[in-house]
């Protein structure tokens, strides 16, 4: 399809294919897709009368635990009756999951609408997928008359096309090494440029103490005169069983079963739990029951994803989207805390991420089935089956992802696990997510 702005796009499926084609893609061709600065994000909100100053919002950076965050907001603040916009990235199955109303994403017919009126700026611009999708996300909002959104940002902060926006509240989860090429190569570095999403005289939530980011996130807020809270000041969290005990100032406030109980998550609901309460300062009426069910039903209301998301009982069968070194720690950690007789690793990786790093932390007694995405930044599985030899893994080259899985089902017992992940991508395509 050409640029030829009196040819309409008619069908959902054309509109995909003139963005991918049209458009650099960071999810599928990595850096040359990256914007190191926000002027076209800036041109495009200002084609559509600046969306982004027509509705309340929520910021949500960090390198682990922002995505699950920006859906645990969501949740609650749905659960509370209000009208509420998600915007994340990237997606698993379908583009129209990056932007939700109300847990409902957008719809076919709204996407193809939006890109026939900005193929004029398309031509003249040359935004990246990027850019555009985040546009379309604001326009929506805005036109939907939502009473919050959730806007989770796509890398860094400082630099990244969400970052027009004017919030509530900022929440800046975990930090640690990921896209050192283009945030740092510190975590000092990569603080940087997550403390971007901090506002003049606008409170921010930081999840997790941490002795690097600590003076830097200190550092941003102070020259922005922005109040900061650390979560853990207020917040105790910590699991009994499959039980999610909250304490507030060392009380115990509330006690909620989260599906799926995976540890790592008790960090990121007291940063949640922080945000909320300066939503409710600001006027958001939310009650600790609003709380609870939103907690327990993120997955209904705000339709979260491939963190630790159950596909099967028996065998016990795990997908999670963890990719960078924290993320797979928290994997590992989790699939210590469960017996097995044997456990099976369908694994694939991208290729701009710390490979032997990642692959020293995996299970020695697992036996492994190297698959890779379907998408260009993919590492070959024969490279990462090398990789992983001399790393002391084991296993054999599938690539097709649904066929690795497939196989490690025809050799699992029934107190076996079977888990699959290693790259967002990998999981995309398992066709039963």
């Amino acid at each position: 399809m050409s640029n030829n702005q009196n040819q309409s796009l008619s069908t959902y499926t054309e509109v995909l294919d003139y963005l991918y084609k049209q458009l650099p893609m960071f999810q599928r061709v990595g850096g040359a897709a990256f914007k190191k600065d926000l002027t076209n994000t800036i041109a495009l909100c200002e084609y559509l009368q600046h969306p982004q100053h027509k509705f309340k919002s929520v910021h949500v950076a960090g390198t682990n635990g922002k995505g699950s965050s920006s859906h645990y907001i969501a949740s609650i603040l749905q659960a509370s009756g209000y009208k509420t916009g998600l915007y994340t990235s990237p997606h698993l199955k379908s583009f129209t999951e990056r932007i939700k109303i109300n847990g409902q994403p957008i719809s076919e017919d709204e996407v193809i609408d939006f890109v026939n009126r900005v193929v004029p700026f398309i031509d003249s611009h040359k935004p990246s997928f990027f850019e555009l999708t985040v546009g379309m996300a604001f326009e929506y909002f805005a036109s939907q008359q939502v009473d919050i959104a959730v806007i989770e940002v796509g890398m860094g902060g400082r630099l990244d096309s969400t970052n027009v926006i004017q919030p509530e509240v900022a929440l800046i989860t975990n930090i640690s090494e990921d896209h050192k090429q283009f945030l740092g190569d510190s975590i000092e570095a990569i603080a940087g440029e997550k403390a971007g999403i901090i506002k003049q005289d606008t409170p921010v939530v930081i999840s997790e103490r941490q002795t690097e980011t600590t003076p830097v996130f200190e550092k941003v807020a102070s020259e922005r005169h922005a109040k900061m809270y650390f979560a853990e000041d207020q917040y105790g969290c910590y699991f009994d069983e499959e039980t999610l005990v909250v304490e507030k100032e060392g009380l115990e406030v509330f006690r909620v079963r989260l599906l799926p109980a995976i540890q790592y998550q008790a960090k990121n609901v007291a940063g949640v739990l922080q945000v909320i309460d300066i939503l409710r300062a600001h006027g958001f009426e939310i009650s600790s029951a609003h709380i609870k069910e939103g907690l327990e039903n993120v997955t209904s209301l705000a339709g979260l994803k491939g963190r630790w998301q159950i596909l099967a009982e028996t065998p016990l069968t795990v997908c999670d989207v963890g990719h960078n070194k924290a993320g797979v720690q928290y994997v590992v950690d989790q699939l210590a805390k469960i017996p097995y007789q044997k456990l099976h690793m369908v694994w694939g990786a991208v290729n701009d991420k710390e490979i032997d790093e990642i692959l020293q932390m995996l299970p020695k007694d697992a036996y492994y089935y190297f698959c890779e995405a379907n998408i260009p930044r993919a590492l070959s599985a024969d490279i990462l089956y090398v990789w992983a030899k001399s790393a002391g893994l084991q296993g054999t080259v599938i690539k097709d992802v649904n066929q690795a899985l497939a196989k490690a089902r025809s050799r699992a017992h029934a107190d076996d696990i079977i888990f699959i992940g290693g790259s967002t991508f990998v999981v995309a395509e398992i066709a039963e997510l």
